[in-house]
């Protein structure tokens, strides 16, 4: 019996089973969100002590994130020619071995630190990214799985949402480790980054140990394992790989490029450190627009149970802001996340559709940063992220949907696409010695094209081909 049809069959009880497991990985997202965002730390941080060009403070997120690429395409070759590994070693075992592999990345910062060496932090960042990436590829569709597949999409918002809100701390604890006056002392030593990294290191440690004991449904003991081509015969998934690559490609080369634009006098002239702040607005609102997609896709079929959770989450976010930041800046926030609100509304709560309505609204935003300079620009640029929220889940979900047996295959195609996120920080990074850093956006502009003509066009399932690979 395949995976797909196993949970199709599956009890209330046994879904209720889920909850606790859903939990542990709602961990993982948040760890893996954190790391990622504190790269935008890093870049503005080694470009002063290692005097880099912003093209060579790219290849932080370019060794980053063409792990990867790398990793990814080793799986899927692997799969082609051995068989599924996360089918023949569970997903359980995936996720334990990827935790390892990233505490040692982590671990690998002090001595890069000690040695001051550039290269040894890059490839500290590579071995963590390859841990990470493992760690993609059996907790993404894990999540997917674990539940009915109708509420998939709801099931990976809401994990994305707490993945973000990894992303939106990490700015401000990393900065203030890193960008702390005693710190501002020490650029020549970096060794404000050891602390950080070592305590990343033993909590994903401890999440490993934790893993090993935790009784996870073995969802793929059922399962039979294929071989060869089967998951780029669908073409949905194909173009949704390139999707990905888009969309993360867009998304992380503005959270790296963002401390450096709101440095600019034209933009709003703030140091690294006030950057930062701002900079969890950015990723921040990942985390909102997320928990309005989780909410958005759930299964709740009260119009009014529904309202409420969107309201909470509106004041939710204006209180913590306005207490942290203060009256005006929450305002201009209640505004941008009420709008977000309103866009998933006229998406229909529809995946296809919400993805290229948000898009459209992501390139409408970006030429604003173009075109404008001040608070204007700054506040197209920052609300971005409200926009990007829903963009990797719901991509994801269109991209694997009726893959049944090729799922993990199919996965680790769209973890191989997050290689985007590796070349276009190196095109904006490119353009902005070039062009400046304003006019560098014009780089993940293109990117959330190819986004919007997914979301209306290519997310469609070619039927014959899914008709006959499901019985092949």
């Amino acid at each position: 019996m395949s995976e797909a049809k196993l949970l199709n069959d599956v009890t209330d009880e046994q879904l209720r089973s889920y909850l606790v497991p859903l939990a542990f990985l709602t961990l993982l997202f948040l760890m893996w969100g954190f790391i990622t965002s504190m790269n935008d730390i890093l870049i503005p941080h080694f470009q002063n002590v290692f005097q880099l060009s912003h093209l060579q403070a790219m290849l932080i997120q370019f060794c980053f994130f063409g792990a990867y690429f790398i990793i990814s395409v080793i799986y899927f070759f692997s799969s082609i020619r051995h068989g599924d590994l996360i089918s023949k070693i569970g997903y359980k075992k995936g996720i334990i071995l990827g935790l390892l592999i990233m505490a040692f990345g982590c671990l690998l910062f002090y001595p890069a630190a000690e040695f001051k060496l550039y290269s040894l932090f890059l490839s500290a960042l590579f071995i963590l990214a390859s841990g990470m990436t493992l760690l993609q590829i059996a907790a993404n569709p894990y999540v997917a799985l674990l539940g009915k597949p109708k509420n998939a999409a709801g099931r990976l918002n809401l994990t994305q949402a707490v993945n973000s809100f990894g992303t939106t701390v990490g700015p401000l604890i990393g900065a203030y480790f890193i960008f702390s006056p005693i710190s501002d002392l020490l650029h020549v030593d970096v060794k404000s980054v050891q602390t950080p990294y070592l305590t990343l290191a033993a909590i994903l440690g401890i999440l490993a140990i934790f893993f090993v004991f935790a009784k996870l449904p073995k969802l793929t003991e059922n399962t039979s394992v294929v071989k060869g081509l089967g998951a780029i015969k669908y073409r949905h998934l194909v173009l949704g790989a390139i999707c990905i690559f888009m969309y993360v490609g867009g998304e992380v080369t503005i959270g790296s490029t963002l401390i450096r634009f709101l440095n600019l006098e034209n933009i709003a002239g703030l140091s690294e450190k006030e950057a930062s702040v701002f900079l969890s607005f950015y990723w921040g609102g990942l985390m909102v627009g997320r928990f309005f997609g989780a909410i958005a896709l759930s299964n709740m079929k009260s119009n009014t149970i529904r309202s409420a959770a969107f309201g909470a989450v509106v004041v939710l976010s204006f209180v913590t802001v306005y207490f942290l930041i203060g009256e005006r800046i929450s305002l201009i926030w209640l505004g941008l996340v009420l709008f977000n609100l309103v866009a998933f509304i006229a998406g229909g709560y529809k995946p296809n559709r919400t993805l290229g309505l948000f898009a459209a609204i992501v390139i409408f935003l970006i030429l604003i940063a173009l075109l404008a300079q001040g608070e204007v620009a700054m506040w197209a640029i920052l609300s971005i992220g409200l926009f990007n929220s829903i963009m990797w889940s719901n991509i994801f979900t269109l991209a694997i949907k009726g893959l049944g047996k090729y799922t993990s295959q199919g996965s680790s195609v769209l973890i191989m696409a997050i290689l985007g996120a590796a070349v276009v920080p190196l095109l904006q990074g490119f353009a902005a010695d070039l062009l400046g850093i304003h006019m560098s956006f014009i780089i993940p502009l293109f990117c959330y094209f190819y986004v919007l003509y997914y979301g209306f066009y290519g997310y469609k399932i070619n039927k014959i081909t899914l008709n006959t690979n499901l019985n092949k």
